[in-house]
């Protein structure tokens, strides 16, 4: 399993990471050898040699700001920055947080205003915007100048996706992807088999219709209808959002029937819950209130789902034509007007490199660390609950990534607000493909 994991990022990441962010910038991958003898980072020897140094009595205060920690890993996160703090004494690390619907908002809100944090979260599809507009440190004199560190030591492709025309503005702390979760007992109950691996959307769909107890307010599945969840469904269906040369390639009849897909589970067979049957609700709350058959979710989740009444699984998601699954990487970013750059770096080498850091994203299930070594890795799977963990690393042989552009945050707004439309009713699938074409050219051309 290892060795597969670390093939498929090499391969498949090597394409498309870096064919995503030449589209904006003229990143090149390179494919350097991953010695997992060299994870030992030497996490000891920052004591001798930089501003930081614990022969000093001043203490230097940076701020970082996190979505991936909320709500659920808040404690990891304290548990991190105790242990960086312990190892760096001189450097004392103030956390905020914010729910990822709201922490790009909140950003870009205290750069606009010279108030941004000293390093920040920030997701791989967002990367660009921020480091085309000037508003990341470079941190490869840093990286260069760190005897302490090898960048050897992470996945490669992972590690220069964050790399910006030819300067490393961030450093890859983990991945994630999307996964069929279901409530076995619910389909106990129903008399309807488990997904499998080789499931349909029409598999999907009959078995939701099943599952599905108006009386019992149990709905058969959930998937967000949003941009992140549409460009993977077209995928599914062999469509895309954007040409490869750029060019925008949303109004397609395969995305047509990947939207109506998406909507009339909500609308027509009526077994995912709409946004008013949610009434406030997330669904994750759903599922582990028992009220879910399916949830389609990422695997960050399986942490807040240890303790749920019933048993529960995953499975590889259904596809139409074929499959695909997302991927999701994050990373930290140095802003570029703090003061504090290097105190920065620190902590963000801490959280992508750090074999502590990894331990303790592993045993609580908190994503996938981007270290590369075969023994930090090994013991994601021999964990108990999901029993299918395989699953997390079958579906990288059908990754999709995120669409790359600098203005993506704008583009991904104004798709969710127009998918929302159709969810009330107030727009049809053909209506709202067809303005997004307009409005995707227009953002493009600003």
């Amino acid at each position: 399993m290892n060795f597969r994991f670390k093939r498929v990022l090499s391969v498949v990441m090597g394409i498309g990471l870096v064919s995503g962010i030449v589209g904006c910038g003229d990143e090149e991958s390179v494919n350097g050898d991953n010695n997992s003898n060299s994870n030992n980072i030497s996490n000891e020897a920052s004591e001798n040699s930089d501003e930081t140094s614990t022969n000093s009595d001043e203490v230097t205060e940076i701020s970082y700001f996190s979505f991936s920690a909320t709500p659920n890993y808040e404690e990891e996160l304290e548990q991190i920055v105790d242990a960086f703090e312990g190892e760096y004494p001189n450097i004392k690390v103030n956390l905020e947080l914010a729910a990822y619907d709201d922490y790009f908002t909140r950003l870009q809100t205290q750069i606009a205003g010279s108030n941004a944090p000293d390093v920040f979260e920030l997701n791989y599809e967002n990367f660009v915007q921020y480091a085309s507009r000037g508003t990341l440190a470079d941190l490869s004199e840093y990286i260069e100048s760190d005897e302490d560190f090898d960048p050897n030591v992470l996945n490669q492709e992972a590690f220069n996706a964050y790399n910006y025309e030819g300067k490393q503005y961030g450093m890859v702390e983990s991945f994630s992807n999307v996964l069929t979760f279901y409530n076995k007992d619910l389909f106990d109950e129903a008399g309807v088999d488990y997904p499998s691996s080789e499931w349909t959307w029409d598999d999907e769909l009959q078995a939701a219709i099943e599952l599905t107890d108006k009386e019992s307010n149990v709905w058969g599945t959930y998937a967000p209808v949003t941009m992140n969840e549409f460009y993977k469904i077209a995928a599914q269906n062999g469509g895309q959002i954007f040409n490869e040369d750029g060019s925008v390639a949303i109004n397609s009849p395969e995305n047509l029937e990947a939207l109506n897909y998406m909507v009339d589970k909500i609308v027509e067979h009526e077994v995912s819950p709409s946004p008013a049957d949610l009434s406030g609700q997330s669904p994750e709350d759903l599922f582990m209130n028992g009220q879910l058959a399916v949830l389609h979710t990422g695997i960050w989740m399986f942490g807040a789902f240890e303790e749920a009444s019933f048993d529960w699984d995953i499975e590889l998601e259904a596809g139409n034509t074929q499959k695909a699954h997302h991927f999701f990487a994050n990373g930290l970013a140095v802003s570029a007007d703090s003061d504090q750059q290097e105190a920065a770096y620190k902590f963000a080498r801490f959280m992508s490199a750090s074999e502590e850091v990894a331990n303790i994203r592993i045993d609580s299930s908190w994503e996938l660390p981007a270290l590369s070594d075969d023994d930090i890795l090994s013991p994601y799977l021999e964990q108990s609950s999901p029993e299918n963990r395989e699953a997390v690393f079958e579906a990288l042989n059908s990754l999709i990534l995120p669409p790359v552009v600098e203005n993506w945050s704008r583009i991904s707004d104004v798709t969710n607000e127009a998918l929302e439309s159709v969810q009330f009713g107030e727009s049809s699938p053909e209506e709202v493909l067809n303005d997004l074409e307009e409005e995707f050219n227009k953002i493009l051309e600003e």
